[in-house]
């Protein structure tokens, strides 16, 4: 994909596509309910439609209408074996979503990824599983393939998570399906909470208090719902970011998930500086969604660490791009899991930003920034990341000259239709 700098600004008014996490887990409740689930806005990217191929060799009958999906529930003891392994392509939530789901079920059964998945570790789920008493092995004990063996029923679990992470905790709760006592989690700081929502929509006994999550034991059915999947925020993101960065813009994005585990981008966004407005606020399928607009602002440096990490997680790349416009030297820390992400995503921000002309020094929890630096085309690489990817394209409008940046499909896995969307504000 090659880039030119944008002559001009952003204008005008877009919607993205919806939210992956929430896509993912309406596929995975819905499957196991009575009845049948319609979900709108789902989002039809790789990762999720891997989740519906690993559902579909589940036995579940599930129906693409263009943007609708139907998906025809068993119930939550009506899972089938799958003839041949589940394959989770490049989705860390497929596979540790699922992982949980399937280590209470009485048959066997094999999850794989690409080669970049197969790379990343599975150990901070399967040990609190096998603590629920599931049968779980991985290759060299951490990475997958991850074989899971069946059992005769799980037990209760109270845990207290170490590091704040929504898919271990969202494949304990789903393990917790099946079992007839109680689960109790701890976080050390409050992570996207998808998967509680969702549970409690679908007629799950579960609360939260706190950092501390409760979900009661002896569940007998889940029922199938009507959802409406948020524009993803963390695709809004860049889109955000470009707004904030570009001069004279000024766009809104409509119908965005604004749940309050995810809006660390907005709050480091405003924090820098940044003029955003959250309009039209209204609650649906117990997800908080809402109208961001944004336009051009003079940024400043910060220091971001600490509880909003695990609410930007995913959003790092392009804060980092923000933080290169913005005026002083901005410290990311706390921030190790970026390690194991799809890349080794502090080297690539560092790595890839730096040869375009930005000043980043990474850490071994984050990274420095020193802003203030004007960009120049180069040729870069997403590294098979889709956030790396739709960051370095940002970044492309920014500098002088051209910006060659290799495997760009990676984008596929969450907006494939990122640049129609970036085009159709480009505004001469």
């Amino acid at each position: 994909m090659e880039i030119n700098k944008l002559t001009g600004s952003l204008k005008g008014e877009i919607r993205v596509p919806g939210d992956k996490s929430i896509s993912h887990r309406s596929i995975i409740l819905g499957s196991i309910s009575e009845g049948k689930t319609h979900i709108n806005n789902f989002l039809m990217g790789e990762d999720c439609l891997n989740t519906i191929k690993c559902f579909r060799k589940l036995g579940v009958k599930i129906d693409i209408n263009d943007s609708e999906v139907i998906v025809d529930g068993v119930g939550i003891k009506g899972l089938k074996k799958s003839i041949e392994p589940l394959y989770a392509g490049n989705s860390g939530t497929t596979m540790r979503l699922l992982t949980g789901l399937l280590s209470g079920q009485s048959f066997e059964t094999i999850i794989s990824g690409d080669e970049s998945l197969s790379k990343r570790p599975m150990d901070r789920i399967t040990k609190p599983l096998s603590l629920m008493g599931a049968d779980i092995s991985c290759s060299n004990g951490i990475y997958p393939p991850i074989i899971i063996n069946q059992v005769n029923k799980l037990t209760g679990l109270k845990y207290k998570q170490k590091k704040a992470s929504a898919q271990v905790k969202s494949s304990i709760l789903l393990a917790g399906l099946y079992t007839d006592e109680d689960i109790e989690i701890l976080q050390p700081e409050i992570s996207r909470d998808h998967t509680e929502r969702m549970m409690k929509y679908f007629g799950i006994d579960i609360r939260i208090e706190g950092k501390k999550i409760y979900m009661r034991g002896k569940r007998e059915k889940l029922t199938g719902k009507k959802v409406f999947v948020p524009g993803d925020i963390s695709s809004a993101a860049f889109y955000i970011v470009a707004a904030s960065i570009i001069k004279d813009s000024h766009i809104v994005i409509k119908d965005v998930g604004i749940n309050d585990t995810r809006t660390g981008i907005i709050d480091v966004m405003m924090n820098m500086g940044g003029s955003i407005k959250i309009h039209n606020k209204r609650t649906i399928n117990e997800e908080d969604v809402g109208d961001i607009e944004i336009k051009y602002s003079n940024l400043k440096s910060i220091e971001i660490g600490g509880d909003i990490i695990p609410r930007i997680i995913d959003e790092i790349p392009i804060i980092a791009l923000a933080a290169n416009f913005a005026e002083g030297s901005t410290v990311i820390r706390d921030a190790e899991e970026l390690k194991v992400k799809e890349t080794n995503r502090i080297d690539a921000v560092c790595c890839e930003l730096n040869k375009m002309g930005a000043d980043i020094i990474p850490s071994d929890d984050g990274m420095i920034i020193n802003g203030g630096k004007n960009l120049t085309g180069s040729s870069v690489s997403s590294r098979g990341d889709h956030r790396i990817a739709m960051m370095l394209a940002v970044a492309g409008y920014l500098a002088e000259g051209k910006t060659s940046i290799d495997n760009f499909e990676s984008v596929n896995v969450s907006n494939p239709n990122f640049m129609k969307i970036f085009n159709s504000l480009c505004h001469i």
